[in-house]
């Protein structure tokens, strides 16, 4: 239970520290890419073997480490497009409602049980988080024509959750695990820098050291927030698709919290209902 804990605890520190990446103009691209590599440093100095480049390749968990570190960095760059066109709310319902691909994954895939109160937990989460989630009285407004940009992030996110815990059940050794979640977030960054260097070339990059700061004040959690997912998901407190919702579910209610307390956001009545009905459906579940 703790490694659940601590996982929550490192998503939500991944909120905060956003919240302040606003307050202080960070250029996002430019933070996301410093905190890969510091998130991949992390993963370097917790492991606990010796680390031979040229045997990675031979690691049956290596390449698809690398495709899943390239879709972090895609997924997010579709998740800032999708704030511009549609709005903050379209993303965050699109990437925690993603929670039903890999809940679906390990009920089908792994045949775990899917009891009455389980189900009734599930149902109540996904209604919790979009109740949170959405901050206007007037709900979600997707223009149809950008339709696609909300549902590639959920395609996105559910992908990187499932093969998360296929990977880990799969090809990771017990002490590999973080070696594992450090050539994730490398990968990440490589794809990062590229992009960087793009902008530089047409003239749209522009260092600024705070951009640097705010990229290790993120990495560190970011890692722990990986790290700590696969160690849960290792454990036998639950099976896969009810530690997927209570993490997630548990990061939407900790997060909106954390907004009221630092950040004296306003809620309104459904999202205050959304946070009743996330530690019910968090009770349900654990049940």
């Amino acid at each position: 239970m703790i490694y659940l804990l601590l996982s929550i605890v490192a998503s939500t520190l991944i909120f905060i520290t956003f919240k302040l990446f606003e307050r202080f103009n960070i250029n996002i691209l430019q933070a996301i890419v410093v905190n890969y590599v510091i998130a991949f440093t992390t993963g370097i100095i917790a492991y606990n073997g010796t680390v031979t480049i040229s045997e990675l390749p031979k690691v049956d968990w290596f390449y698809y480490t690398l495709a899943l570190g390239a879709l972090f960095i895609i997924v997010f760059n579709l998740m800032a497009i999708t704030t511009q066109r549609s709005g903050l709310s379209v993303v965050s319902v699109a990437t925690k409602m993603s929670v039903v691909i890999p809940v679906l994954f390990g009920l089908f895939y792994y045949n775990e049980s899917l009891g009455a109160l389980k189900l009734i937990g599930i149902g109540l989460a996904l209604v919790a988080v979009y109740l949170s989630s959405v901050k206007t009285n007037k709900g979600i407004n997707i223009d149809r024509k950008l339709i696609i940009l909300p549902i590639l992030v959920f395609l996105g996110s559910g992908v990187i959750d499932t093969s998360i815990k296929f990977l880990e059940d799969t090809y990771v050794a017990q002490n590999d695990v973080p070696l594992f979640s450090a050539i994730i977030f490398l990968a990440a960054a490589i794809v990062g820098v590229f992009s960087l260097i793009f902008q530089a070339i047409n003239g749209k990059f522009k260092f600024e050291f705070k951009n640097v700061i705010a990229g290790i004040c993120l990495g560190i959690p970011n890692y722990f927030s990986i790290y700590f997912l696969v160690k849960t998901l290792r454990s036998d407190i639950l099976d896969s698709s009810g530690i997927f919702t209570i993490n997630n579910v548990a990061i939407v209610t900790l997060s909106t919290l954390a907004g009221i307390v630092l950040f004296r956001e306003k809620l309104l009545p459904k999202n205050w209902l959304g946070i009743l009905l996330a530690i019910i459906s968090i009770i349900l579940i654990a049940l």
